[in-house]
C-alpha cells in the first residue's frame, strides 16, 4: 500500500519545465558612415530569401537607430544555420536606394564576405549557432 501511494503521488507532480533552447547572437558593427537614420536587420535561416529577407516570413527583422547601432543583439535564436544582413538606411526610407543599380547606402552581412558583381551569396555569409550566445563583427561597406 505504501509502494502505490507514493507512486501515485510522484506521478501526480507536475512536469519539469524544460529550458529554452536558444541563443543570443551580438553583431558588434563598425564603419558606419554618419549616426543618420537606422540600420536594418535581417537574420534569415533561407537562401532563396538572402540577403533581401522582405518576403521572408520566417525571418527575424530589426530596425535599430543608426546612433545606437555599434552593437544590436538578436534575442532567442533557436539552433540553425543563417546569414545576416544590414543595411544602413540614411534616410530612414525602409529600403536600399540604388543609382545606376549599385547601393547607394551601406551594407554588410555575416562574416563580412568579399562582395563582387552583385550581394553575397548565403553560403559565404552563413554561420551555424546552437544553444551558446556567439558575437560576430561585422565591417560595413559604401560604394556610392
Amino acid at each position: 500500500m505504501l509502494l502505490l501511494g507514493a507512486s501515485a503521488t510522484a506521478s501526480e507532480a507536475p512536469a519539469a519545465v524544460a529550458p529554452a533552447i536558444s541563443a543570443s547572437i551580438d553583431l558588434e558593427i563598425s564603419g558606419l558612415r554618419s549616426e543618420k537614420g537606422n540600420v536594418l536587420v535581417c537574420l534569415s535561416a533561407n537562401p532563396k530569401y538572402f540577403p533581401d529577407c522582405s518576403e521572408d516570413k520566417q525571418a527575424r527583422k530589426l530596425k535599430v537607430s543608426a546612433g545606437k547601432a555599434e552593437a544590436i543583439q538578436i534575442a532567442d535564436v533557436k539552433p540553425g544555420t543563417y546569414a545576416v544582413a544590414l543595411v544602413h538606411d540614411e534616410n530612414a526610407n525602409g529600403k536600399m536606394d540604388l543609382r545606376l543599380f549599385l547601393p547607394r547606402e551601406g551594407f554588410g552581412f555575416s562574416r563580412n564576405p568579399k562582395i563582387g558583381m552583385g550581394p553575397p551569396k548565403f553560403k559565404s555569409a552563413q554561420f551555424t549557432i546552437g544553444t551558446d550566445d556567439a558575437r560576430y563583427a561585422v565591417r560595413m561597406k559604401y560604394i556610392l
